[in-house]
């Protein structure tokens, strides 16, 4: 299901990347690692939601594919000859 659920809502990764960043601008934890003067990159990445949540009847239909064509799809399926038997 989980899987199925990340197909239908088309996860998209969220992430800022700061590149030759200065490590006094850190926050402290970070800051202490590192010498005042030291330039660092910062990857931040958004966490998917937690497996605990569980979709609601309205966003299962809201994120599902129609089950059925329309009259023009049909209607050229036949008439190119890709209709089954």
């Amino acid at each position: 299901m989980r899987v199925w659920y990340d197909c239908a809502k088309g996860i998209s990764m969220n992430k800022i990347v700061l590149r030759h960043y200065p490590a006094d601008q850190l926050p402290q934890p970070l800051r202490e690692q590192f010498h005042p003067n030291d330039r660092v990159t910062v990857e931040v990445t958004q966490e998917e939601p937690g497996h605990d949540r569980v979709m609601t009847l309205e966003e299962i239909f809201a994120a599902r594919k129609p089950p059925y064509r329309t009259a023009e799809e049909i209607i050229a399926e036949i008439q190119a000859g890709r209709y089954d038997d």
